[in-house]
């Protein structure tokens, strides 16, 4: 059941794609079936650098949408966008990054349109009626349930790591047609402004919520993350933490994962220190392989660890990141 699918083309300042795009772009050219994948970028950043990669990953027609004086941030403003390039493709179904902002977004536009919305889905598929069906954890990662949308616009945020990135099995793929224009933002949409924002400080570590390998800190810890930093650099990695650890302020809130923080999927999940409550692994637990490093032989994060680790983390982990740097 061929349908025209859109995309939401999350990007940094810089224009540079977000690396997870590229796996929600594969998702569409499933769920499109021989239809037409749309992508939207919202924002006057640079666009041209991006063509190619997206080209290569099956994206046909990129939506290029500016607000005006509209702050692009604002989530009503998104969803404002959103609804114009649902309109303007004729889209049936709409897939974004489960992100914050992305997930408010959704829901504003669920309200105004009365689109079916899933948030945070692991992954998507059509069943045998050519309904989108999407598959997501609950209650902290104890039930996995199947959402089928059965509205008109069907619209779903995954996680990241959810697909693989594959490019379309072309040598020579098209660069996607680009159609700018300007969206007519609503006054209600502008209610609310940003007064300020701090940048992060720059770092060569991949971004948490769309690592493939993260290593994280609890209370073990006691406020040194310094091992755990040493492997993460060799190996690539992100680092998070527990909600212990970022409300002592050893390390920044955006670093949280769990209910109340970021929710990760990553292919390796590397947790020293870490207890295992509840509300943490219900930001984890879909992760791949999940490795435990705790000096208590009764955490529960051992419940659901694919290799456990009997220790003190500061004997350990200097241990593998040695032994890993040898090789």
């Amino acid at each position: 059941m061929s349908a025209t699918v859109l995309v939401l083309l999350d990007h940094e300042e810089t224009g540079a794609l977000r690396g997870s795009v590229l796996e929600v772009a594969t998702a569409a050219r499933v769920l499109a079936d021989g239809g037409a994948v749309h992508g939207l970028w919202v924002g006057d950043e640079p666009l041209d650098p991006a063509l190619p990669l997206l080209g290569r990953h099956g994206v046909t027609v990129v939506h290029a949408v500016t607000t005006g004086d509209a702050d692009p941030h604002l989530t009503p403003v998104l969803a404002e966008a959103l609804a114009d390039a649902v309109a303007a493709s004729g889209a049936e179904v709409l897939l974004a990054l489960s992100t914050f902002e992305n997930k408010e977004a959704v829901a504003r536009l669920g309200v105004a349109t009365g689109a079916g919305v899933v948030t945070d889905a692991a992954a998507v598929e059509r069943d045998a009626d050519g309904r989108v069906v999407a598959t997501k954890s609950v209650l902290a990662g104890t039930w996995t349930t199947r959402c089928a949308v059965r509205a008109d616009l069907a619209v779903v945020t995954l996680k990241a790591g959810s697909v693989p990135a594959r490019p379309v099995d072309d040598d020579a793929p098209t660069i996607p047609e680009v159609v700018a224009r300007e969206v007519a933002v609503s006054d209600r949409a502008t209610r609310a402004r940003i007064v300020r924002r701090t940048a992060a400080e720059p770092s060569d570590r991949p971004d948490l919520a769309s690592a493939d390998v993260v290593v994280v800190g609890g209370r073990g810890t006691e406020g040194d993350f310094a091992p755990l930093e040493e492997l993460a650099d060799v190996i690539g990695a992100a680092v998070g933490a527990t909600r212990v650890a970022t409300d002592e302020g050893w390390i920044g809130h955006e670093q949280q994962i769990g209910q109340t923080g970021v929710t990760v999927s990553p292919r390796l999940y590397i947790g020293a220190g870490v207890s295992g409550a509840v509300h943490h692994r219900g930001g984890m637990q879909a992760s791949g392989t999940v490795v435990a490093v705790n000096s208590d032989p009764e955490a529960p994060i051992f419940e659901i660890a694919d290799y456990g680790i009997v220790g003190d983390l500061f004997t350990v982990l200097p241990q593998v990141t040695e032994a890993l740097r040898g090789r």
